[in-house]
């Protein structure tokens, strides 16, 4: 499993019973997580004395119980600074365990003796592209929501990048890689974090299931002749690692040869030998 080694302001404390016990910098919130299926006894602190606790509802959805937590607060990820928020289901605006593929690009970014494109697609809040672009690429930074692009936007100016080479879009990822293959553009690098399922900007309907694969032979239309890398990360049940695996090797494998490897991301958890599972990635790189 790759696990997400570096952090400071962010730790797993505790998991049992179908949650997590998480501090994000100085606050220690409470949220459901459906892979902790194991109960052990609840016997730190945060677990009754959070500061936030997000309960999911029955009927789907939740809500969170806030008892002393600001409207938002800032944590670092080394020279990267993210602003965070308790918002709809469960989430923070962060994916702390994707730090691990941060750190990995990064190293192949600064490694290249050449100047390095990246698109990331399913951009969300930026931490993926604000490590690329703090690396030294330059960053077509792509995502469906007006909202979450300004975010990022946001979470780029706390980090001091707010001048580096990032090209932010609010548009569909399918019709704009499209767009990309008529124009004749050409990436190095390519992130694709995808939800299980989603909505476009136009109500554009999207299944991972169905639409992963399609997107990735779309994708090889606008890698350069010699591209860096290729990440694709998954949140959902069905694409396990080996998945992952068989999908890099059947199209960048195929055309460029180079690497390919898949696994489990996960998080640390305090005081324990625990890694909690994250989801998967799945790397190609030349």
């Amino acid at each position: 499993m790759w696990t997400a080694q570096h952090w400071t302001d962010y730790k797993v404390l505790d998991a049992s019973s179908g949650e997590k016990l998480e501090r994000w910098g100085k606050y220690v919130l409470v949220r459901p997580d459906p892979q902790v299926i194991w109960k052990t006894p609840k016997e730190k602190s945060g677990w009754t004395q959070y500061n936030a606790r997000y309960h999911r509802s029955s009927s789907g959805g939740g809500s969170w119980e806030i008892r002393k937590l600001p409207e938002q607060w800032m944590i670092s990820y080394g020279n990267l600074r993210f602003c965070l928020k308790p918002f709809g289901f469960k989430h923070t605006g962060l994916f702390p365990e994707q730090a691990v593929n941060w750190d990995w690009f990064s190293g192949l970014i600064k490694n290249c003796r050449k100047p390095v494109k990246v698109l990331n697609l399913f951009a969300y809040t930026g931490g993926a592209t604000l490590a690329a672009a703090a690396a030294g690429a330059a960053v077509t930074h792509v995502d469906a929501s007006k909202g979450i692009v300004g975010w990022a936007k946001e979470n780029a100016q706390l980090s001091g990048l707010g001048e580096a080479k990032i090209r932010w879009l609010v548009d569909d990822c399918v019709k704009f890689v499209k767009r990309e293959i008529r124009r004749g553009s050409r990436y190095d690098g390519i992130i694709m974090d995808p939800p299980s399922y989603g909505r476009g900007p136009g109500g554009e309907v999207w299944k991972i299931e169905d639409e992963i694969y399609g997107l990735l032979e779309l994708c090889m239309q606008i890698m350069s002749e010699s591209p860096l890398f290729f990440l694709i990360n998954s949140y959902t049940t069905g694409l396990q690692p080996a998945v992952l695996t068989y999908m890099l090797q059947t199209t960048m494998g195929k055309r460029f040869q180079g690497n390919v490897a898949s696994e489990e991301i996960g998080l640390p958890v305090e005081g324990s030998p625990l890694i909690l599972p994250c989801g998967a990635s799945g790397r190609w790189w030349a």
